[in-house]
């Protein structure tokens, strides 16, 4: 197949080759967003390549982006970290990864790194509040991609904030559950004071509401030891401890429940099997992201899809459109897609289990079915 050249690009988006060449050269500051958006859309349809050679030659140097990531101890993020590679080398470039356990002084160590090695785009994979510690880099020209990060009204004017819609995601989730019958629904995370995990349990919340239940009804499990503020590395034990937790106690205990990410889900199952409980049966869960192991375990995890592939693409194509003078910066928000599988059914009638620690679970009582 012939290699696609930059004029079929210009000609698909409706713009001049020298524009999609000021594009890919990070000459945008009197683009305008619209047409930078239709270029990025353009480039990733056509799987355009541009030749890295004759760029290197041009330019005296080999295009780099940086790619902080909160821990590739997460598939997801790992996942992620692969997709942008891939993406980044069809344009010509390549990507510095690095890890931040989403920790702010840990990101300003490597934003400032990247940038004293001369990186200057660089996608910031974070769901912190505020993006203050980047303030004076920012003035000074780099350009910031904030990842799985909604934009934030008192965000940088140049930042590019890339991100699925966290709230209708667990939206989405919660509808699945209520629809199945289940009215005791368990919200689990590490954390919520990340935005991406606040946004989900927003969407919980919301379709709680939504079919005219009470929200304090509903159990929210969050890491009582405070030990994972992220939940990406410890995300799987995190899941376990709240299964135990929500399972032991006097309360009723839920008929379901929705995980802030996959591996939280995981760890979740591997706890209800300590118990003596099954996945799907005695318990419905589901999870966020769809992880390569979601659809490995047994059973194969409900969980809420993000477009991978897309997201890495659109990142890559703006963390090289660097250069840009003034506010250019805007929010690409993405849907999510709910991937149904067997981790979820209709809550089952009230019976008796022992756990592992011999004492006795009331499981499937009246608060959860109709």
């Amino acid at each position: 197949m012939a290699q696609v050249t930059i004029q079929q690009v210009a000609k698909a988006a409706g713009v001049s080759p020298s524009t999609v060449s000021n594009f890919l050269n990070g000459r945008t500051n009197r683009m305008v967003p619209a047409t930078r958006e239709r270029i990025v859309k353009t480039i990733a349809e056509l799987n355009y390549r541009p030749n890295r050679a004759a760029r290197q030659l041009r330019t005296g140097r080999t295009q780099r982006i940086g790619l902080i990531v909160p821990s590739v101890a997460n598939p997801f993020w790992g996942a992620f970290a692969r997709e942008v590679e891939v993406a980044a080398l069809k344009v010509g470039c390549s990507v510095l990864l690095c890890n931040s356990e989403r920790e702010p002084e840990r990101e300003r160590r490597y934003v400032e790194e990247l940038w004293d090695d001369g990186v200057r785009g660089i996608v910031l994979c974070t769901s912190l509040p505020s993006l203050d510690h980047f303030a004076d880099l920012i003035e000074r020209g780099l350009h910031l991609v904030a990842f799985d990060r909604p934009a934030q009204p008192d965000d940088p004017p140049s930042v590019v904030s890339i991100s699925i819609d966290n709230n209708l995601g667990g939206f989405l989730a919660t509808t699945h559950l209520l629809e199945l019958g289940h009215r005791r629904i368990a919200f689990v995370a590490g954390s919520l004071r990340s935005l991406n995990r606040a946004g989900r349990y927003s969407g919980f919340r919301t379709a709680i509401e939504a079919a005219g239940l009470d929200i304090d009804d509903m159990p929210t499990w969050q890491d009582e030891l405070g030990s994972a503020p992220s939940g990406d590395v410890e995300a799987a034990e995190v899941g376990r401890r709240a299964a135990h937790s929500l399972f032991s106690g006097e309360t009723p205990a839920p008929t379901a429940i929705v995980a802030n990410n996959d591996m939280t889900a995981l760890g979740f199952c591997r706890g209800l099997r300590d118990l003596g409980l099954h996945v799907g049966t005695d318990v419905s869960v589901i999870g966020f992201d769809d992880i390569v192991l979601a659809d490995l375990y047994d059973p194969p995890l409900t969980t809420v899809r993000q477009p991978i592939a897309q997201l890495a693409t659109l990142a890559v194509a703006e963390a090289i459109s660097t250069g840009v003078e003034g506010p250019a910066g805007h929010s690409v928000l993405l849907r999510p897609q709910l991937i149904l599988r067997e981790s979820t059914a209709p809550p089952q009638p009230a019976r008796i289990l022992t756990g592992s620690t011999g004492e006795s679970i009331v499981q499937g009582t009246a608060h959860g079915t109709d």
